[in-house]
């Protein structure tokens, strides 16, 4: 049966000498990975359309209980980020698109989620500054829809951040996994960062890094499997 649907594009990879797989999380499927043709003039689908975070009409099968399934049609939502000659956004979008191809792992439909992805996108693709900001924002944001929003209201001066918990304690907790005082305080206030705000907020290189540092220790703490970003290492040259 034929479906149409809007996806956005989280990664692809080699199935064939004639076939790639594009993983793409969808507003009625979750999840989906779908059989790309590599070339062909006479193809409908174009394989130039999957960068990572793509958005994207697509008409397509969908058979359930089938591990790839066909696309009929595609067509691109939003232009790629064309004339951003410093690869700021899309070093962002090769990081963003690994980190949500290793979290959106076994998610179903979720409307709520998939709106949340499609108004970043957007607001990626808008963003004229404050982009720098934009991963730490989304991050934080996404912990929402994930359900592993952190309790912020538990802080008080001199607590310390539980990251296994989710917490603010007032004892230096006895496993390995929290943050310092003074980071925990940081937190307080890094937090309160939101696309809207992004820009007022002047972080060095050395800030950034500590904080998406301690921000996937806290997803790899609460979600299963979650491997080290190959991306990570270029957004840290990036900013």
């Amino acid at each position: 049966m034929l479906f149409k649907t809007q996806g956005i594009v989280l990664g692809t990879s080699k199935y064939s000498d004639t076939y790639s797989i594009s993983q793409v999380f969808t507003r009625d499927f979750g999840r989906v990975s779908y059989l790309v043709p590599k070339r062909g003039r006479k193809s409908k689908i174009k394989a130039s359309l999957f960068y990572p975070l793509s958005m994207l009409d697509m008409q397509v099968e969908h058979v359930p209980l089938r591990d790839i399934q066909r696309l009929k049609e595609v067509e691109c939502r939003l232009p790629v980020y064309e004339g951003d000659t410093d690869m700021t956004k899309w070093s962002i979008s090769f990081f963003l698109s690994e980190f949500l191809s290793r979290v959106l792992r076994e998610t179903g439909r979720d409307e709520w989620l998939f709106t949340y992805l499609e108004n970043s996108v957007e607001t990626l693709h808008a963003a004229t500054h404050g982009v720098a900001n934009f991963h730490l924002a989304f991050l934080f944001g996404l912990s929402r829809c994930m359900g592993i929003y952190p309790n912020m209201d538990t802080y008080r001066t001199g607590a310390y951040f539980d990251l296994l918990n989710g917490e603010f304690v007032q004892k230096q907790p006895l496993h390995p996994h929290y943050l310092s005082k003074s980071l925990s305080a940081d937190l307080t206030l890094i937090r309160r960062i939101n696309y809207a705000n992004m820009h007022l907020f002047r972080l060095s290189k050395n800030d950034r890094n500590t904080i998406i540092d301690y921000l996937l220790a806290y997803y790899r703490l609460h979600l299963y499997d979650f491997p080290p970003l190959k991306s990570l290492e270029v957004l840290r040259e990036m900013f």
